[in-house]
């Protein structure tokens, strides 16, 4: 529900901008209480998971009533939906806004730093996307964002494969599987913070970058199994 009454929902009409209550607190307009309760949101959801957060300890933080989160969210799972939202949008900008051209090789170096630097900068909202949770089928999930990153490269894919002489149709599975491999290699960086960051990108380019220099056009299985 959209914040525009402010904290109405507990008997009390907002001020103007620069009021305060009897406690000499200055009050919050409709918009700064959402944003205030969609910060803590992430950081409790970061926290404790979906399951483990309830819509009381999210309004005892803000020191607001319960009524004034279902005001502006409807409930738990419509603060959740926007705070996930929100990171999967800020995630999708830095690592489109990254690939700003160059020799291929840069290319990876640049995607790879970009999803390294929002797991550095945002790592509240990165720990939330990789989690599943109850209403993933609303808001989306890591997996379906890792497509829509992938997608981004695909077509730079592409253009490489047809220079060396592969099938070019192969590239969207490809751009999964590098962009699934730095996205797991960042969920494990997450918890160790070791090596750093840019020594990470650096290994993740050299096994991607020479993965693909050495690829067979028509690879074969070499074990006993072929089915």
């Amino acid at each position: 529900m959209n914040g525009s009454n402010g904290d109405s929902a507990v008997g009390h009409r907002p001020p103007a901008r620069g009021g305060t209550g009897r406690a000499g607190r200055v009050r919050m307009t409709g918009k700064q209480r959402r944003e205030q309760l969609l910060d803590i949101g992430r950081s409790v959801f970061a926290e404790r998971g979906y399951d483990g957060t309830s819509v009381e300890e999210i309004a005892e933080r803000a020191g607001v009533s319960k009524p004034v989160v279902y005001e502006h969210f409807g409930g738990k799972e419509g603060l959740y939906a926007v705070v996930v939202d929100r990171e999967m949008q800020l995630l999708l900008d830095m690592v489109t806004g990254a690939l700003t051209g160059g020799h291929s090789r840069e290319l990876l170096e640049q995607a790879a730093f970009a999803l390294m630097d929002y797991i550095d900068t945002s790592t509240d909202g990165f720990k939330i996307l990789v989690r599943d949770s109850p209403v993933a089928q609303s808001t989306g999930t890591f997996a379906s964002l890792i497509s829509d990153i992938a997608t981004q490269v695909e077509d730079i894919l592409g253009l490489e494969f047809k220079a060396r002489g592969f099938d070019a149709r192969l590239a969207p599975m490809y751009s999964q599987m590098l962009v699934g491999m730095v996205a797991l290699t960042g969920q494990w960086w997450l918890e160790v913070r070791k090596p750093g960051k840019a020594e990470v990108a650096a290994h993740l380019v050299n096994l991607a970058w020479h993965g693909l220099e050495g690829m067979e056009r028509h690879p074969k299985l070499v074990g006993e199994r072929q089915n």
